[in-house]
């Protein structure tokens, strides 16, 4: 007998669809490049906030999506491998995938904003560097895109082994929130994610945007035009 247990939010499940659309349309946009690249710059601030929400509902969200899940890594792990884990939410190896694909697309995010293409386009933040940063940080971002491509098939390929080794539909279960569990090992459901905590992950996030667009930067002065010799 199976029982069906609330493990994933909406506030959750929102930010993972929106996260795989983000990712999925950055990574396009930059391999168009021309002039695509205003959305890949757009995308790109969209994922900036997306991360800081998930980063401040790791802390004040529900059970399963809380980061102090990572501190119970090392002894959850073993337990893991040998078949004895049964927990509920992300397992010891998702939540390593997780953190892998938060700190992939943290840092190119972060250099995008930086980046530049040598023709037209420049990051928000881009006068905060100096040019030969800009353009090791704009190499760095470009091959960081294959470690996200890699991170992204590693997850699918993840999703296809539950589907087809333990008959269960991890995709379905982050469209409903609600994940089929063993009677026999019952999981608690999820609790906490308040809607005041909701507020305060979603204002993190619109601030995290407005700074990573360099609302912050003080305008440069305008040019000094010299007066014309007669």
């Amino acid at each position: 007998m199976t029982l069906h247990i609330h493990i994933w939010d909406l506030p959750t499940r929102v930010f993972h669809w929106s996260l795989a659309l983000s990712v999925g349309a950055a990574l396009l946009t930059g391999w168009l490049g021309g002039n695509w690249m205003v959305w890949h710059g757009r995308l790109g601030l969209l994922i900036a906030g997306l991360l800081a929400f998930r980063l401040a509902w790791g802390v004040l969200g529900s059970t399963y999506v809380r980061f102090g899940q990572v501190l119970h890594l090392p002894r959850s792990l073993p337990a893991y491998l040998r078949g004895e884990w049964h927990g509920g939410g992300h397992s010891p190896l998702g939540w390593l995938s997780v953190l892998a694909m938060l700190a992939a697309l943290g840092f190119q995010v972060g250099s995008g904003l930086v980046a530049n293409d040598d023709i037209a386009f420049t990051g928000p933040l881009y006068r905060l560097v100096d040019s030969a940063t800009s353009s090791t940080l704009t190499s760095l971002h470009r091959q960081g895109m294959w470690l996200v491509i890699a991170l992204v098939a590693l997850h699918l390929v993840a999703l296809l082994f539950y589907r087809l080794v333990h008959g269960e539909n991890l995709v379905e279960a982050m469209l409903h929130g609600k994940r089929r569990m063993p009677a026999a090992r019952p999981v608690k459901p999820a609790s906490g994610g308040s809607l005041p905590a909701l507020v305060i992950a979603l204002a993190f996030a619109a601030a995290t945007v407005w700074a990573a667009n360099g609302g912050w930067i003080p305008a440069p002065p305008p040019a000094v035009q010299s007066a014309p010799a007669w």
